[in-house]
């Protein structure tokens, strides 16, 4: 497609250019569009304004539309994000290993940039900033896919960023956007090897199934997340609620959000009855194993699609078990690998539960609302990567460079 064609030719020019700035040339580059995102943010307001309308018209959820809707503070976050990436230590150039062999070779591995990366994504036009902010900073040109439901709120982001850079004789290209949203596009975008190194998609478990199936860029597979909360038999139960309530209820539709819960027997007695009247109270609806409907009939009937669904919205599942096994087989049965919980004042039981459970954090008395980026003190994040090949968890700065061999000499020659 020559529209795409267009884009890739002219991000991997980009890229060389990229590939030479020094920190202090991207940290200027950083700022500038820090800057800009505040001085421009009515104008970023009014296309988001656009976009919610038709959010609305089109009957989208309460919390997608949360995803999706931008303010004054979340700009301002945005904008912060990028003056926090800005102030860390940029990887590029350095030596990860140093090795000199018998021969006198001296064996340098040195972090350089990926090159292009690609970003395909869903209704959060935060990402939009916060994916140009950990590329440029790595070195790497971004080209940005984003959904038909931001399209008004990514260009305008995507505008102030680039004449930001333009400003500061720094490469604009170092951000495009693609302004196409058809699903041939989308398609197309996926197979782009010959411009980009990589292709992070971030959006709900459709986008990422369609994006792993049909690239042929290499891909990282990202941010589907039905998280568990298991309630242990030796759990404070004040701490589990506030946390319940916390990871359910502060943001819905985000994928680190709780959508399952997991109590043990010995607890759910006294616990059930207090998280029906915390989350229904929230207008959260419960869908529960037989066991907690007994406890509290106006618990709904789970469906086995139920406890592996990633709701984003006001639902949540529930399930009664035995003991710690069941809880881990049920965790891992249904887990998308993105983060799981355990409540208890077992230590013992934590580590073990940690130890088992397959997914990239698993917290000891905390909520899985802390798997983000800047909470790692990671800065931005690029996304959550669920699978285990090069990067996992909340991936910052490190996880988008790779790194080559460089080989000194002093005409040392193979017999």
């Amino acid at each position: 497609m020559e529209y795409l064609d267009s884009l890739g030719k002219r991000a991997k020019d980009a890229s060389v250019r990229l590939n030479v700035l020094d920190a202090a040339s991207k940290n200027l580059g950083l700022r500038a569009a820090a800057q800009a995102l505040v001085k421009e943010s009515a104008s970023i307001i009014e296309a988001n304004r656009l976009d919610m309308e038709e959010a609305v018209a089109n009957g989208m959820s309460d919390a997608l539309q949360d995803r999706l809707m931008l303010n004054e503070d979340r700009i301002k976050a945005m904008a912060e994000g990028l003056e926090q990436i800005s102030a860390m230590k940029d990887p590029i150039g350095e030596v990860m290993e140093n090795n000199i062999r018998p021969n006198g070779l001296k064996i340098m591995k040195v972090r350089v940039p990926m090159g292009v990366i690609g970003i395909i994504y869903e209704s959060r036009p935060n990402v939009t900033a916060d994916a140009f902010g950990l590329c440029f900073k790595t070195g790497n040109a971004v080209i940005l896919r984003g959904g038909s439901d931001s399209i008004n709120s990514n260009k305008e982001i995507v505008n102030v960023i680039r004449k930001a850079l333009e400003n500061e004789k720094l490469p604009e290209d170092a951000l495009l956007l693609v302004e196409d949203t058809s699903r041939q596009t989308a398609t197309e975008f996926m197979k782009m090897n010959d411009y980009m190194d990589l292709l992070i998609p971030r959006g709900g478990a459709g986008l990422i199934h369609s994006v792993v199936s049909n690239a042929t860029v290499p891909v990282i597979e990202t941010g589907t997340g039905n998280c568990h909360i298991y309630v242990d038999e030796e759990a404070d139960i004040d701490m589990a609620l506030d946390i319940i309530d916390n990871a359910k209820t502060s943001r819905m539709g985000v994928c680190n959000a709780c959508e399952s819960l997991v109590i043990h027997k010995a607890v759910a007695g006294d616990i059930i009855p207090r998280i029906y009247e915390r989350l229904t109270g929230k207008n959260v609806e419960i869908r529960g194993s037989r066991e907690a409907i007994e406890i509290s009939p106006g618990i709904k009937p789970a469906s086995d699609e139920d406890f592996a669904k990633e709701f984003l919205g006001p639902f949540i599942s529930m399930k009664v078990v035995d003991n710690l096994d069941q809880a881990i087989e049920h965790v891992n049965a249904n887990s998308t690998h993105h983060s799981e919980a355990i409540i208890t004042k077992n230590r013992q039981n934590a580590e073990r539960f940690m130890r088992e459970v397959d997914a990239a954090c698993v917290y000891m008395n905390a909520s899985t609302r802390f798997t983000d980026g800047g909470e790692f003190g990671l800065g931005a994040e690029i996304g959550i990567s669920t699978q285990k090949f090069h990067a996992r968890g909340p991936m910052g700065l490190e996880a988008i460079t790779s790194y080559k061999y460089e080989i000194y000499g002093d005409g040392q020659i193979r017999t």
